[in-house]
């Protein structure tokens, strides 16, 4: 996989839990009910996913499929 792949790729998932960080705020701005299933549901996995985003394994399970912050050997400034 080509770096640009490997920083896109990573973006996307950064993107993904910063709107899985955000949901809550933006379904209390937005008034909806949060007790309405669909709406429970969504802040229920935002809530899932952002946990699970912050643990080291996932950095880990990044690193085995190619997407780690450092190559092997590399410089982690680029």
């Amino acid at each position: 996989m080509s770096d640009a792949a490997k920083r896109t790729t990573r973006t996307i998932l950064q993107v993904t839990v910063a709107f899985a960080l955000a949901l809550p705020a933006i379904v209390d701005a937005s008034g909806i009910p949060e007790s309405l299933p669909w709406v429970a549901g969504a802040l229920a996995v935002a809530g899932g996913l952002s946990r699970v985003m912050a643990l080291p394994s996932v950095e880990q399970l990044l690193d085995r499929v190619g997407l780690g912050l450092v190559e092997q050997g590399g410089d982690s400034t680029r």
